[in-house]
């Protein structure tokens, strides 16, 4: 049984002819009246009389166009529910969002999301990058902001920004008025950086590498805040991208004499995952060049 042949049988009742229905359904008669002999082959009963130029419903007829109008509107609701949940921003999303990202890039653009999308329900789960990889996986978050690039031929990458890296120094230190520094003249000084599992501590430890530096780690964190509490107070030197620099802190920042010396950042989804209407909107959001006001 096909829904075109109870849209011709309903058709039929409603104009009452075979040919007005055909009109009505775009089809030639030949073709409608061979889809009716079709269905009523299925049924194992005649729906119509025919009499005539007219048509009348057998006893099955009538018994079958009350199911057969319920299916069509049914159909009907169904796709009237999809187009709405196509078109609504009311949706839920949840991010992922890396802690050397979080407080930084998220909180102007989560404000910006909601205030737009006030119909929208949007979570923010703050995990270390393997673990956001996982539940991207699992489907439990449906969009992951970190640092690239991420291994798995199952995922798609939206680059959104690069950013050069900086060396945090005490303010008086003798190098704070460098426009930049290179890590050979930070060879002897200790330092703070982020503990293992956090992906920047790799950026970090990558321009030692390149520097043929093995630091001397003296203090290690999952916060930049400590990090840079702990060089403020004299303890060491740290490493930090540029949203990370907190000008109000009793640290210098110079950059880096690395042009490697980067971290890039982007938004990552599961490959063949689709998104809704909310889920593109924020997407959107991310990938803007401008911050929102």
């Amino acid at each position: 049984m096909e829904l075109h042949q109870l849209r011709y049988f309903c058709a039929i009742v409603d104009s009452g002819s075979f040919s007005r229905a055909a009109r009505q359904c775009h089809v030639s008669q030949p073709s409608l009246s061979q889809q009716i002999r079709k269905l009523e082959d299925e049924l194992g009963a005649r729906l119509f009389d025919r009499l005539g130029r007219s048509v009348r419903l057998t006893e099955t007829g009538q018994t079958f166009l009350p199911r057969a109008r319920a299916v069509l509107r049914e159909l009907a609701a169904a796709r009237g529910d999809l187009d709405q949940q196509r078109d609504s921003m009311s949706g839920a999303i949840t991010v992922g969002v890396i802690p050397t990202v979080a407080p930084y890039f998220l909180p102007a653009r989560l404000t910006a999301f909601s205030r737009k999308y006030r119909e929208a329900r949007l979570s923010v789960v703050e995990e270390i990058t393997p673990v956001l990889l996982e539940r991207l996986r699992a489907g439990s978050i449906d969009l992951a902001v970190l640092a690239l690039p991420v291994r798995g031929h199952e995922f798609e990458v939206f680059p959104i920004l690069t950013e050069p890296l900086f060396a945090a120094l005490p303010r008086k230190h003798r190098l704070s008025r460098l426009r930049a520094v290179s890590l050979n003249d930070l060879r002897s000084e200790p330092f703070v950086l982020l503990r293992d599992g956090h992906c920047f501590r790799e950026n970090a430890l990558a321009a030692c590498d390149r520097a043929r530096l093995h630091p001397q780690i003296i203090f290690e964190s999952g916060q930049f805040s400590s990090l840079l509490s702990m060089v403020a107070a004299g303890m060491g030197i740290s490493i930090v991208p540029q949203m990370a620099i907190d000008k109000k802190s009793a640290c210098a920042y110079v950059r880096l004499a690395d042009e490697r010396a980067t971290r890039t950042i982007g938004a990552v989804r599961l490959r063949g995952r689709s998104l809704s209407r909310v889920h593109n909107a924020f997407l959107s959001l991310l990938l803007s060049p401008e911050p929102p006001a």
